[in-house]
């Protein structure tokens, strides 16, 4: 498994974006400065992560880009999800036959369990993952993200998957 260039800074542009508070902008040639990205390569980042309603734009003096929501409402998922896609679609067994019409396992798939399992688990932490979590330090990070799948014997098992308290207060809001 592999995330994109395009995931990872896209992220990172968001977050970059994130880091200047809610009434400030930024430029393209901005973020570009500040995260060491061609100029084109951040207006291509903007322009899908605008289209997906992620941030918005303004042009003029003033004018820049800036999150269209706060960022503890910017789920980790919802931006990955707009830059590159999910890592198991629902599809990838029709487009992964091989040189038959339908893959040779399409009725008893273990390896389909398997992915449908690990999106699953996936899907669990960066739903529950926002910007703000994101603006942590890497060992805050590391402490909050750590519970969110227990390893028990080496297998993980589904009953275990449990966020850590600061998710549960977000996952109770009847909004989410």
């Amino acid at each position: 498994m592999k995330f994109s260039s395009q995931e990872e800074y896209g992220l990172r542009c968001l977050l970059r974006i994130a880091r200047q508070g809610r009434k400030a902008s930024l430029t393209i040639p901005e973020i570009s400065e500040a995260e060491g990205l061609s100029s084109f390569y951040v207006a291509k980042l903007m322009r899908i992560l605008r289209r997906a309603g992620l941030v918005k734009s303004a042009r003029g003096q003033i004018g820049g880009y800036s999150l269209s929501r706060p960022p503890d409402q910017i789920a980790v998922g919802e931006a990955l999800t707009a830059l590159g896609g999910r890592l198991f679609e629902s599809d990838f067994c029709s487009d992964h036959t091989g040189i038959e019409k339908a893959c040779t396992s399409v009725v008893d798939c273990s390896l389909r369990s398997l992915w449908q399992a690990v999106q699953n688990v996936v899907d669990q932490v960066l739903s529950k993952t926002t910007l703000t979590d994101l603006l942590r330090n890497e060992q805050d990070m590391t402490s909050l993200i750590t519970p969110l799948v227990q390893i028990t014997n080496g297998t993980p098992k589904s009953s275990e998957v449990s966020p850590p308290a600061s998710f549960e207060a977000r996952s109770s809001d009847p909004s989410d």
